[in-house]
């Protein structure tokens, strides 16, 4: 293996293992806090810790003079992701289990298929209605098999988790035609939104809940979904001599978010959510297998 390959390999690893995280540490941190606490904490968090890193590599004050030229994209792009993004995503773990929701958020990627559509004029292929057709069979095996961890499968939780998903793809077919350094855009997208994060926490009936717990869950959301893993995975892309080496690794975290969440948050596993699970995963390599023109769907996993 290339010396560059090894890196992207070590980038795309760490990447993988702290996104496998996060559905246990959204659960653990909604436990300590409201979501627009938790939203605005991210927020703050992901900016300072960005800003870090381009102080770091010396493009800083470039990515802070640029914040004016493209103040509207990073309005925009700030807006959906974090803004509604998490808002949405954040509410639908609250309403459902972790093993329910993780695996939803997935199909973000048949999402983006369907949005290609009207918005890029990509044909529809038989491929796409297959992984579709099998992807949202496996949405209604893990909510029929959720319920078997003890916790209720709401169906404004599964709606919410599936509309996440129109976010998030809506987000990155926007982002395919950012000309912006993805590092510098991350940074200012999140700058964007801060003052509406920083006044929806104002403006929340009561004020916040701050101890230990809740800080650094909030804290590590910030660096470990939002923030710094986007890095990382950035830099697994840029040094990879083949994009789908790095790519198909990201089918790795789902089953790893799996055992964190039986583990560390004591969900019992159901059956079906396995094979849903495994459905779904299915229908996202086979997708993934057809050459398109469209932006790249699996560059970057789902939360």
């Amino acid at each position: 293996m290339h010396v560059n390959d090894k890196k992207a390999m070590t980038y795309a690893l760490c990447a993988i293992a702290l996104w496998s995280t996060v559905a246990t540490a959204f659960k653990l941190a909604l436990a300590e806090q409201s979501l627009i606490q938790l939203l605005w904490l991210a927020d703050l968090t992901t900016v300072i810790a960005v800003a870090m890193i381009l102080l770091w590599q010396g493009r800083l004050w470039d990515a802070l003079r640029g914040f004016c030229q493209h103040a509207k994209m990073a309005l925009v792009l700030g807006c959906i992701n974090p803004l509604c993004y998490y808002l949405v995503l954040f509410s639908a773990y609250q309403r459902l289990p972790a093993q329910v929701a993780q695996p939803i958020n997935y199909t973000w990627a048949i999402t983006l298929s369907l949005l290609a559509v009207p918005v890029l004029g990509h044909r529809f292929s038989r491929r796409d209605l297959i992984s579709m057709v099998a992807a949202y069979g496996g949405v209604l095996l893990i909510s029929l098999g959720g319920r078997s961890s003890g916790q209720p499968v709401t169906m404004t939780g599964v709606a919410l988790a599936l509309f996440s998903t129109l976010l998030w793809a809506g987000y990155w077919l926007m982002n395919s035609k950012d000309q912006r350094e993805p590092t510098t855009a991350i940074f200012q997208n999140f700058l964007a939104a801060l003052p509406f994060t920083t006044v929806l926490f104002l403006l929340q009936d009561q004020a916040g809940v701050w101890t230990l717990k809740s800080t650094l869950s909030g804290i590590y959301v910030g660096l470990f979904e939002m923030g710094i893993t986007f890095v990382l995975w950035l830099q697994a892309m840029k040094h990879t001599s083949r994009t789908s080496m790095i790519s198909n690794l990201i089918f790795l975290s789902p089953f790893v978010s799996l055992i964190l969440i039986s583990q560390v948050l004591g969900e019992k596993i159901g059956s079906l959510t396995i094979v849903g699970l495994l459905v779904i995963v299915a229908a996202l390599w086979f997708q993934n297998q057809q050459k398109t023109t469209q932006p790249e769907i699996s560059e970057t996993p789902a939360e």
